[in-house]
């Protein structure tokens, strides 16, 4: 690993930390926010560009598509579950 990755490593911690503090503190918008960051900084550290992540998000819409739809308990006044969830 190299300097820089293990610089990103330790900022990616310190971003988790303060992710839970958020969430702790019952700041979800906060939080959420602060998760797109952590996305960021992991996929520089992983090597995933941009072009990458969009051609994975096009192909889960396309996905998503060509499923019919089932009935659900959701109306369209409730709000849509993200296609992307970041994980550890």
């Amino acid at each position: 690993m190299s300097h820089s990755d293990e610089q990103l490593q330790s900022v990616l911690e310190t971003l988790e930390g303060c992710r839970r503090v958020l969430n702790a503190c019952d700041s979800r918008e906060s939080a959420e926010l602060l998760s797109i960051v952590i996305l960021d900084v992991r996929m520089k550290l992983k090597g995933i560009d941009s072009a990458d992540l969009k051609a994975l998000c096009d192909e889960m819409l396309r996905s998503a598509a060509s499923v019919p739809p089932s009935p659900s308990k959701q109306t369209q006044d409730q709000p849509r579950r993200p296609l992307l969830r970041v994980v550890k």
